[in-house]
This record gives C-alpha cells, structure tokens and sequence, in this order.
C-alpha cells in the first residue's frame, strides 16, 4: 500500500468524479464524496485499511473540460497541499466534439488538451509524494465508432505525459473495453459515459490495482 496515515488524496476531474459530491470541494461524512468511484475507493481504504486515517478529497465539477478544470486548479487542487493528486480528465473535451460540432468555442483539441494536462501535472509534481493520471473513457467497444477512435487518441496522450514525468497510469478505456467483451455497455451507462454503480467498482478497483491495494487484507 503507498499510501500512509494522514495522507489526503484529491481527485479532480469532471461529473464522472464529481459524481453529485458537495461542490466545490468534497470530503467528510454522508454523500459529500458523491456517489461514484471516488466514493468507492474511500469506502474500500476505510474498510480494508482501519490503520490509516486517510482524507480523501474530491474536486470533481460536472461539465469540466480539460480548460475548465485548469483554470480553478490553483484554488481546487494545488492550494489543498495533498500528498497525492488524482486527475481524471478529458471526456467532455472529446464529447462536445461531436455533441456540439457548431459550438467549436467548447472544443478543446489534443494539442491544448495536451498542454492542460500537462501543466496540472507540472503544479503539483514537486509537493507531492504521486500523481495518478486517469484516462478519459468511452464504453464503447467498437474501436471503429467515430467518437470511440477519437477518445484514443486523447487516452494516448495521457499515456505519453504519465511515462514523462513518472505518474501512475490507469487505464479506463482498456477496462471498460474489456469488460465489454462479456456485457454489453448499457449494462453500465446509458450515455456510455456516466457509470452506474458497476462502473464505479470497475473504476476504484483499477485506481486501488495502482496503490499496492490488497484485495485479500484481512
């Protein structure tokens, strides 16, 4: 397990982090966490882990793209001093893409998105003991479907900047691609992107595969 006690992890990322948690900054009793993955691997630690007090931190915001997320990352992110920083970003900067191909305003492209991602890992690297780059997902298992193909591409670069500067990589879109080999993904989002319950135990399961999590901790 690399987390110790009194670690505070903080997720940042966009509704599917967010998740209906307590806005702008989620943390402590009841559903202030939201209901998605973030939840689960709080619900997992606290279970498996009863040594560690740890503070999880959720700075999910529906709606977030990669520009949105950056522009509110100093004050939601860099200025809670975490000793771990997740982020999860990326889906609505591909979405609006083909959602709201007139509004390109709301386009974020991979050169930009790359920059973004680029630099939220580059304003916290030096204060904090890891950084977890999540990738942007869409269930889809058809590596053909116009908006599948293009999410790989941005999936790729957080591939990139995560073996630059020594992050941990999770991959969602591989897992969600495998999943989907045996269920179909109406099984866990009606729009292929906002998961049910199902999907955020996939998600924490793949996060916690990145932590030294031991599944059989007793």
């Amino acid at each position: 397990m690399i987390f110790e006690n009194k670690d505070r992890i903080v997720f940042a990322g966009d509704s599917v982090t967010d998740m209906g948690s307590e806005q702008p900054i989620g943390e402590g009793l009841f559903d202030s966490l939201g209901t998605g993955y973030v939840r689960v691997v709080e619900s997992l630690l606290t279970a498996f882990y009863p040594e560690l007090d740890l503070r999880i931190t959720n700075a999910g915001t529906a709606g977030n793209s990669s520009r949105d997320l950056l522009k509110r990352y100093q004050k939601d992110v860099v200025e809670l001093h975490a000793e771990w920083v997740s982020i999860c970003i990326g889906i609505n900067d591909v979405w609006r893409q083909f959602d709201c191909p007139a509004m390109t305003e709301h386009h974020v492209l991979p050169k930009e998105y790359e920059e973004n991602v680029r630099k939220m890992i580059l304003a916290v690297k030096e204060q904090v003991k890891g950084i977890f780059i999540l990738s942007p997902y869409y269930i889809e298992p058809n590596r053909q479907d116009k908006m599948r193909a293009r999410m790989d591409e941005y999936v790729a670069i957080c591939r990139k900047l995560a073996e630059e500067y020594g992050c941990r990589f999770v991959d969602f879109q591989k897992m969600y691609e495998e999943y989907c080999q045996l269920q179909h993904p109406s099984r866990i989002a009606w729009d292929r992107v906002h998961p049910n319950q199902v999907g955020a135990v996939l998600m924490a399961r793949a996060f916690l595969d990145r932590c030294g999590f031991d599944f059989t901790k007793r």
